[in-house]
């Protein structure tokens, strides 16, 4: 699927981290619903639903992971304002695409669930005060990550998969061409 099991944790981060560039993290996190929307637009679902190859996640299947990701940063981050330095459990994104059944979900549905949870992210986030972004819990695989650490991940998080879509459909293109 998307391996990154290949990578240490230490690798993930800071692959994540250069997708953000210097771009501020609560704005990328603020546009990526519209720029998903605006780069599926149009496109048949049998086209979303459609594996690049056959271990690689389709773009039907990358929304859904954004979605439920979405859920899981959020439970984290309030984890960590109701009780600082609390365990964070790492979750294997690839069992969950196949235990949430992600080929058979609703892209539309997927955009919609990740429009409501990550607006209800970012109001949390921005409500809080500069020591509640110092807050953090201890991740079981990449160590203490603070709030304001995983808005950072979560942009780039958010940047990567952005660009793997628009590569995913760029190669639909190429084969209709």
């Amino acid at each position: 699927m998307l391996n990154v099991m290949s990578q240490t944790p230490q690798q993930y981060t800071d692959r994540i981290l250069r997708c953000l560039e210097g771009r501020e993290p609560l704005a990328v996190m603020a546009t990526t619903v519209e720029a998903i929307d605006h780069l599926i637009r149009g496109v048949p679902i049998p086209d979303v639903r459609s594996r690049p190859a056959p271990q690689k996640w389709s773009v039907s299947e990358i929304l859904a992971h954004l979605a439920d990701a979405e859920i899981v940063i959020g439970f984290r981050i309030r984890s960590i304002l109701g009780s600082p330095g609390i365990s964070i459990a790492a979750y294997d994104q690839d069992r969950w695409v196949t235990s949430g059944h992600y080929d058979k979900r609703d892209p539309r549905k997927s955009i919609e669930q990740l429009r409501v949870v990550r607006e209800g992210n970012l109001a949390l986030l921005e409500s809080l005060d500069a020591e509640q972004w110092k807050h953090h819990g201890m991740h079981s695989e990449r160590g203490p990550e603070s709030i304001e650490h995983i808005v950072r991940m979560t942009a780039g998080h958010d940047i990567n998969h952005l660009r793997q879509i628009e590569q995913i459909l760029a190669r639909g293109d190429d084969r209709t061409a």
